[in-house]
């Protein structure tokens, strides 16, 4: 099989390229690196990677439809895992335009791309912000979509592009809502890394409210799995939620960290931020009956292998 990866040098999408290598799979990695973090950092997730005869790396922006088109129809493209985004809450509520333009726009390039090349499968990495504060946990597939930010509105829209391509022009789409991932190569700008950056240098770690806010933190081989599995089932169609199926809140997990770094902790309070949700808790009964999806690593233990990535890297 042939594999066509969009945001390869991010987080998940390095993570996702490394995982289809092992398994003897021909990877085509797309990035444009993105300012939104540094490119050396990014640069740094593919390096190991760029001398395997299996991984080709384009540098390519996925709003040009044309030149990624013509990329999936030189390599055979059997299957896209579609990950390029711009990521960020917060970055999105400063700058809804750049938000809008690379997840809506970019994933409409990305399906167009596809149609034109006979793209047998696209896989969408779309997000739990798109449920927006919940009215019930843990939350289903079925609960309303009620996004409280720009980004999670504009990885709405991609779903629902996704969606009409499949009814309309019968693309194969599998929409992935991914919950709170973290691990190794992950964004310098997310909870878990900043926490253990902050905690190493001996710096106060700031949480935004009252820390009783929980997120279903999911280690991202169980991500990479849940997604690697979608890839092998005949879907169309289909939403699915991938997270670890537990919850902790924020003021546990810096425990968690302070027990594991071994090291004291101050910790400063500050008014919570416009479109963070209260709470995020994956029901997987779903993956796990269409996909086979059984989750490993609990948050103690992911942790524990990301402050060994964290320190080594």
């Amino acid at each position: 099989m042939n594999y066509l990866i969009t945001g390869a040098a991010g987080f998940i999408g390095s993570n996702l390229a490394d995982a289809l290598l092992k398994r003897k799979g021909f990877v085509v990695a797309i990035d444009n690196f993105d300012l939104y973090y540094p490119r050396e950092t990014k640069e740094q997730n593919i390096r190991d990677n760029l001398s395997n005869p299996n991984y080709k790396f384009c540098e390519v922006d996925i709003r040009k439809t044309q030149k990624l088109g013509n990329i999936l129809k030189e390599e055979g493209i059997d299957v896209v895992f579609h990950l390029a985004a711009r990521p960020g809450v917060r970055a999105s509520i400063k700058d809804p335009f750049t938000c809008n333009d690379i997840n809506v726009r970019g994933t409409l390039s990305v399906l167009k791309a596809c149609l034109d090349t006979n793209v047998k499968k696209l896989v969408y990495a779309s997000s739990s912000s798109v449920y927006g504060n919940p009215m019930y946990l843990p939350i289903d597939e079925k609960h309303p979509t009620n996004p409280i930010s720009p980004y999670g509105a504009s990885k709405l829209s991609g779903e629902k592009y996704c969606q009409v391509f499949g009814q309309i022009y019968g693309v194969k789409t599998t929409i992935l809502r991914y919950f709170t991932v973290f691990g190794p190569k992950q964004r310098p700008d997310e909870a878990i890394y900043k926490f253990t950056k902050l905690i190493l240098d001996g710096k106060p770690v700031t949480v935004y409210g009252d820390g009783n806010q929980t997120r279903d933190f999911t280690y991202v081989s169980d991500i990479v799995d849940g997604t690697l599995l979608t890839a092998k089932k005949n879907l169309s169609m289909e939403v699915i939620n991938l997270g670890s199926g537990k919850r902790i809140s924020v003021n546990e997990l810096v425990d968690i960290l302070r027990d594991i770094i071994g090291k004291k902790v101050r910790v400063l309070h500050m008014a919570k931020q416009a479109g963070d949700v209260s709470n995020t808790w994956a029901k997987i009964e779903k993956a796990k009956r269409i996909l086979g999806y059984k989750p490993t690593f609990g948050v103690r233990k992911g942790i524990e292998k990301f402050v060994e990535w964290f320190k080594n890297c």
